[in-house]
């Protein structure tokens, strides 16, 4: 269990002391199962996304055999396409809810094994999860289509859904690059790879008619830059655009338009957003606004309704959210293995190709 000493890093002011990092840290790593697996809560599900982001929260406590253990999970319950099911009842690899297979969802795989290496410079580690990247990168480009984007899932019967998310696929870029930077460092180079991050990265700068309409939802403003396809005066403007839109001053951010429910996950990925922008005063202020979600015991409510019937709602404590609030803490405390993943520092630049640019 963590102790206050072990979680100095992540304090931040107004947002974690070292004791209330230490009982986040302690609540999270009570959620986990004794086979590694990170469900949302005990008794509802798991999906790979989330578990993965849990253990990275994990890794930026210095608990790292706990972040171990959950892709050790991962490794051992992959399908033999390289895929995850969608969601798992409380983690039980014997009891799959959700047959649907999506690409996010398996691709951020590469991103916890890269910020895994990172925090502990494990090369045996890396060694020993590569087949399941390598698998798992090579079933989501399955799915790229001709325009670059990312289709969204498999369904249960194997059927190609090749709508393509903006979200997803933003996450997807940061997952193929963290990917390549594995690679690189087995000096096994993926020509391929490269490729298909560089058409992904242009399809999400220039060409938002590839993607569904999904711009009620605020993960669709950030998420580009967040990984990192994004950047520079871009990325900064793009924050800026949809600013008044989603951010609700003093309690974080709206999850979608017009409803008036803002969630500690997406408020805290902003922060990261707005971190990686070099906002980091910004950054702050939206952490220090979700502590209203803040439970005894040291886990976060999902969301808040602020208007009408005022309402912690869903009434569940989830592990991604403590685990997005402790990256973005990591993060703006200069955790190296958290900033390097979301900075973009050690991993490759300019796939775009030529005639893209």
């Amino acid at each position: 269990m963590s102790t206050p000493e072990q979680t100095e890093h992540l304090v931040l002011p107004g947002v974690l002391t070292a004791a209330e990092a230490a009982e986040t840290v302690a609540a999270l790593a009570a959620v986990q199962r004794e086979d590694g697996a990170l469900p949302w809560f005990r008794g509802h599900h798991l999906d790979p996304w989330d578990h993965t982001e849990a253990a990275m929260a994990l890794d930026a406590a210095g608990e790292h055999e706990a972040a171990e253990r959950a892709y050790d999970w991962l490794a051992r319950h992959q399908n033999g396409d390289g895929s995850w099911y969608a969601a798992y009842h409380d983690g039980d690899p014997q009891q799959p809810t959700d047959l649907s297979r999506e690409t996010n969802f398996c691709a951020y795989v590469a991103v916890g094994v890269w910020h895994h290496y990172l925090a502990t410079g494990d090369d045996a580690f890396v060694d020993r999860m590569w087949p399941t990247v390598f698998a798992a990168i090579e079933f989501v480009l399955g799915l790229q289509q001709p325009g670059g984007q990312i289709g969204w899932k498999r369904e249960a019967d194997g059927t190609a859904v090749n709508d393509a998310l903006l979200t997803g696929s933003s996450s997807v870029h940061q997952a193929l690059r963290c990917a390549l930077a594995i690679a690189e460092r087995r000096e096994e180079p993926q020509p391929d790879w490269e490729l298909a991050t560089g058409a992904l990265a242009h399809a999400i700068r220039n060409h938002p008619e590839r993607f569904l309409d999904k711009n009620r939802y605020s993960m669709d403003w950030y998420y580009p830059v967040l990984g990192g396809a994004v950047t520079g005066p871009e990325a900064t403007a793009r924050i800026q655009e949809g600013w008044e839109r989603f951010v609700v001053p003093g309690l974080g951010v709206r999850c979608v338009l017009p409803n008036p429910w803002v969630t500690g996950g997406e408020s805290c990925e902003l922060a990261l957003a707005l971190w990686v922008t070099g906002e980091s005063d910004r950054a702050l202020e939206i952490l220090q606004s979700v502590q209203h979600l803040r439970a005894e015991g040291g886990l976060y409510w999902t969301g808040y309704v602020f208007e009408g019937n005022k309402a912690f709602w869903p009434e569940e404590l989830t592990t991604w959210t403590a685990g997005s609030l402790l990256l973005a803490v990591a993060a703006l405390g200069g955790d190296e293995a958290t900033t390097a993943v979301f900075s973009g520092e050690r991993l490759p630049v300019g796939l775009e190709p030529d005639c893209c640019r």
